[in-house]
């Protein structure tokens, strides 16, 4: 079986409390369904290298914001099996 990069879902989980944002939204910033969001944060989907690469840019987008230290991908990706 081939490794996957899977999202580190705790660092996700965490950055969209300290924004006091929902999945939801979240979801929608990236262009997604919250459930698609959701499957993705609970391990049941791998997001798709488009996906994750929305993700990452709406993360640092949001950080950009509040000129905070900017996230790489290996602070929300992992690769995994």
């Amino acid at each position: 079986m081939s490794d996957k990069v899977r999202l580190k879902t705790g660092v996700l989980k965490e950055f969209l409390a300290r924004k006091n944002l929902s999945q939801n939204a979240f979801a929608e910033r990236v262009g997604t369904t919250s459930g698609h969001l959701s499957q993705i944060l609970t391990g049941k989907r791998i997001p798709r290298p488009e996906t994750r690469e929305r993700i990452l840019n709406e993360v640092i987008r949001l950080q950009r914001f509040k000129k905070e230290q900017e996230f790489q991908f290996d602070d929300l990706f992992a690769l995994g099996s």
